[in-house]
């Protein structure tokens, strides 16, 4: 399976449907609100991978349910309730899907189909349950379980080993070493520009607002998109940093998200002024 994921990654004849589908979604997908909310920029993570998880437990639990006796209606409420809930969880995923780099996409895309197949064996399951046929109900029920399960197997591969929608950032706070580090004279630094420094060879990005400096890692979580490099906008009374690869749009007090494509927060560090000299530490 492994082999074969990585030929998928490498296939750029998926390009083929994955390049226009992008393009359709990102046309439909409208306006930034929507597409922020889809991202859980609100919740500061992902939405897709929560909301997925009453799709994925209520066809488990159907199953279960379909192995004991007298339960046929709990069953088909359950089946019913998965298969609904598969269609937000779907357009949740296909926005996500539509910001990602494009070996990402390609697995994404046999993840997205997968995922259909799956729900077109549970919509077959309910009519058959609905008609009387329970047997054949239980039967494209297991069958769209396992479907779902090797879905599930796809998008673990496309989170965990391509690092689909986690934070890009994060890691970097593992190489830098305990302690404050000094980052250069406070009365040096410009006001409401964008400052990159270093600090164990990590990047971060200083920003002065007043008396006040906000030290954040330069990496945007989304695609490690370079921060310093980005714009300063205000967004609803705060200064933001806008990455410049896809527009991840993060407030320079806090990391918040404020726009997605990311879900995450971008990392900030501590930070303190003494004798004159700025420094920072680990959170």
């Amino acid at each position: 399976m492994r082999a074969l994921l990585t030929k998928i990654e490498q296939n750029t004849r998926l390009d083929r449907v994955g390049d226009p589908l992008q393009r359709a979604v990102q046309a439909v997908l409208r306006p930034q609100r929507i597409r922020d909310l889809l991202h859980g920029v609100p919740l500061g993570h992902p939405l897709h991978p929560a909301m997925v998880q009453v799709t994925i437990g209520s066809w488990i639990s159907a199953a279960i349910l379909d192995l004991m006796p007298g339960q046929r209606r709990a069953a088909t409420t359950l089946t019913a309730v998965g298969t609904v809930s598969a269609v937000p969880a779907a357009v949740a995923g296909f926005n996500d899907w539509a910001a990602l780099a494009p070996d990402q996409r390609r697995v994404g895309l046999v993840h997205a189909a997968s995922n259909s197949l799956a729900v077109a064996c549970y919509a077959g399951s309910l009519a058959a349950r609905f008609s009387g046929q329970h047997r054949l109900g239980r039967t494209l029920g297991m069958a769209g379980l396992s479907v779902a399960s090797l879905g599930a197997y796809i998008g673990g591969h496309l989170a965990y080993k391509q690092g689909a929608q986690v934070s890009q950032s994060i890691s970097e706070l593992h190489l830098i070493s305990q302690g404050w580090h000094a980052l250069g004279d406070m009365a040096s630094l410009p006001q409401r520009q964008l400052i990159t420094k270093e600090i164990d060879d990590v990047s971060v990005i200083l920003y002065r607002h007043g008396d006040d400096v906000t030290v954040m890692l330069e990496r945007c979580p989304h695609q490690s998109g370079p921060l310093g490099q980005g714009e300063v906008q205000q967004v609803d009374g705060h200064d933001c940093v806008v990455c410049p690869w896809h527009g991840s749009t993060f407030r320079l007090d806090d990391g918040e998200v404020v726009h997605g494509p990311s879900g995450n927060d971008a990392q900030v560090l501590p930070t303190r002024v003494r004798n004159g000299m700025l420094e920072a530490r680990l959170p």
